[in-house]
């Protein structure tokens, strides 16, 4: 017989307040970002989200649309730091990794590393696609890995590790797309709307910048909610649902290649912790298709007769996911 402190109640109950624990701290996330950035409801749940599923988010939107404001926002509700690198043709990888430098030290000399600014808990890459592809690459490893290799020597990132990065779609001139590896690397990407009539009056309303928010949660705790919620269940009805759907991106004829296996994962990490929001203790196959759209498009290649037709990959998704049937539970 199970002793009354260690039994299956007792682990029931320990799981029933992580989760509520959890709930409650992404809910904090949400009110204090809706405080400051008004009309991006859906955008700020998607990058809430992917924060707590320990991923990274590609943001694509015109420039005065509260980007920078956003990311200094989370980061101030986090408690971690922040920084920005604002990327441009002539910036180096060693502008964002860092570098060794000699210092003297009791009469000789040494090499002393000065971290880059990727060296903090929540980083805004500005303009990504201004970068030539060598300095795009240095955040590859980083993003990956929560780790950075500079001359030979890795260096762990601050935990958690967060990039939004940030690419502006009006300014087409010396650009460098990101290429796929890259683009794969990113949880979500998320395009920010112009804010509607509504929106824009009451941002004109206010007479001040919106004060900087007071932290709600910490770095660790965040961690623990992560924690939180890869350990949300999971049925295997839900699990195919996700894996159909990405197949089902490789049949379309306004497809020219599909996703690959890393976005069923990022469906259910997604998915896990749209459940843990909601105060679910399992995911649903709605909380996969809520989702689904900021976690394909970006991972599929349109036709050239799709894109003569003026259609999008959200559409395309969008159509996926509203024409793929469920499986029944059990089968």
């Amino acid at each position: 017989m199970d002793d009354e402190g260690s039994g299956p109640r007792a682990r029931h109950e320990e799981a029933e307040l992580r989760l509520e624990h959890a709930c409650g701290v992404g809910t904090r996330l949400l009110d204090g970002l809706r405080e400051v950035i008004l009309g991006q409801d859906v955008i700020l749940e998607h990058v809430v989200t992917a924060l707590l599923a320990h991923g990274h988010v590609l943001l694509e939107g015109a420039p005065g649309l509260g980007k920078t404001q956003l990311v200094r926002t989370l980061s101030a509700l986090v408690g971690g730091s922040f920084s920005r690198i604002q990327f441009t043709p002539d910036l180096m990888p060693s502008d964002v990794l860092g570098t060794s430098l000699v210092v003297g030290v009791d009469g000789g000399k040494d090499l002393r590393f000065r971290p880059g600014p990727i060296f903090a808990g929540l980083v805004l890459a500005d303009e990504i696609n201004r970068a030539t592809p060598k300095t795009q690459s240095a955040l590859l490893e980083a993003m990956a890995e929560g780790t950075v290799t500079v001359e030979g020597q890795p260096r762990p990132l601050p935990k958690p590790f967060f990039v939004l990065a940030t690419e502006n779609p009006i300014e087409m001139e010396g650009v460098f797309p990101l290429p796929e590896a890259q683009l794969d690397r990113f949880l979500m990407k998320l395009v920010l709307p112009m804010p509607d009539l509504d929106t824009l009056a009451a941002i004109g309303a206010r007479a001040d910048e919106p004060k900087t928010p007071k932290a709600v949660t910490t770095p660790d705790e965040l961690l623990a909610v992560q924690a939180t919620a890869r350990r949300i269940a999971a049925a295997e009805h839900v699990r195919r649902y996700a894996a159909r759907l990405v197949l089902a991106t490789h049949e379309p004829s306004e497809v020219r290649f599909g996703a690959g296996p890393r976005a069923v994962q990022a469906l259910m990490a997604c998915a896990r912790v749209k459940a843990m929001l909601a105060g679910r203790p399992a995911v649903g196959i709605e909380d996969v298709r809520s989702v689904a759209t900021p976690i394909l498009a970006h991972r599929i290649a349109l036709s050239f007769e799709a894109e003569a037709r003026g259609k999008s990959a959200a559409q395309v998704i969008a159509e996926l996911v509203a024409k793929l049937p469920e499986e029944e539970a059990g089968r």
